[in-house]
């Protein structure tokens, strides 16, 4: 267990140096010394810069693609091992592959059970992640997972824009869940948008389950990635009577055409974390950080205080947290 005796120390990974370094300001200190080392075929290696013998770490590393981010955290936890780290935390913002999560074709891998197990057999002694795409996913770890809701921050924002006709709506048939949390906290109805997918990233049909005239609605996913059934979904809202119509998903991958989709869409916004940084501006992308909010969670875990106190709904989260 960590230690309020011990030391605390905060390392950034090369992919989330960004939001680590907002992390360690909300924190109110400065992130750990580390460098990776690379050579000219590719390989490369953390390797710390000071001694963290004795102290309890806070790795903090996002595993997007590539694969290389996911390897540069797992090297990151076995070197703080093998220096005698006392308590070691993987800080994942987004966590990679978590779309692998059950075998739904014949022979394929599960790959959020393999990214479990490989954390744990590096030497983690406990995750920290943002809004796993599938929750039951923290069963695949033997080891403490502790999972945050973007919600805290996506509903107060959300607030603020006094929608007059608020309805929140579902993409699909698997974030209904998702949905009706945020309508619960916004005291709104619910829509859902059936789709059925060709393949992966293509949709071939989608329809409306709901009455959406004149409601101003958000969309609620927790993966934008091309924003193809963003975009479709937001367009047939709007084809069926919607006044505006807006998107709330946690991590922004947003790859392949994702930010022409956005742009060419009749989104008004799309509201995304800081889970993943962006590879370039739009006018239509808002962007709310997660950094206070790992910070206090940071702080509960070396003070044993409770994580779910972080899942209560009020104006945000904006305390900075000193320890």
């Amino acid at each position: 267990m960590p230690s309020r005796f011990n030391p605390v120390k905060l390392f950034a990974g090369s992919a989330s140096s960004g939001l680590a370094d907002q992390i360690a300001q909300a924190s109110a200190r400065e992130l750990g010394d580390i460098t990776v080392s690379r050579f000219s075929d590719g390989e490369f290696q953390p390797i710390y810069n000071e001694s963290v013998r004795g102290c309890d770490v806070f790795l903090i590393q996002s595993t997007f693609a590539p694969s290389d981010n996911l390897m540069e955290l797992l090297l990151m936890i076995d070197a703080a091992k093998r220096a005698s780290a006392h308590y070691i935390t993987a800080v994942i913002p987004y966590f990679g592959l978590a779309r692998q999560d059950r075998k739904d074709k014949p022979r394929v891998a599960i790959g959020a059970k393999l990214a479990a197990n490989l954390l744990a057999a590096a030497g983690a002694h406990r995750i920290m992640t943002m809004d796993l795409h599938a929750a039951q996913i923290q069963g695949f770890f033997d080891i403490p997972v502790d999972h945050l809701d973007a919600s805290v921050i996506m509903v107060p924002y959300i607030k603020s824009l006094k929608l007059p006709n608020l309805v929140i709506a579902s993409p699909d048939m698997g974030g209904t869940a998702r949905a009706r949390v945020f309508a619960k906290a916004l005291n709104a109805e619910v829509v859902i948008c059936d789709k059925q997918r060709k393949r992966a990233n293509e949709i071939e049909s989608m329809s409306v389950i709901g009455d959406v005239k004149g409601a101003d609605i958000v969309l609620v996913d927790d993966i934008c990635d091309t924003a193809g059934t963003l975009t479709k979904a937001a367009a047939l809202l709007k084809e069926k009577g919607a006044n505006s119509v807006r998107a709330v998903c946690t991590h922004g991958v947003l790859s392949g055409k994702a930010y022409e989709n956005i742009e060419n869409s009749v989104l008004e916004e799309l509201i995304i974390c800081d889970t993943i940084p962006l590879t370039r501006a739009s006018e239509k992308i808002k962007v709310l950080s997660v950094a206070d909010l790992f910070s206090k969670a940071i702080a509960n875990v070396y003070e044993h205080g409770s994580i779910s106190d972080l899942f209560r709904m009020g104006d945000g989260v904006q305390t900075t947290v000193k320890f």
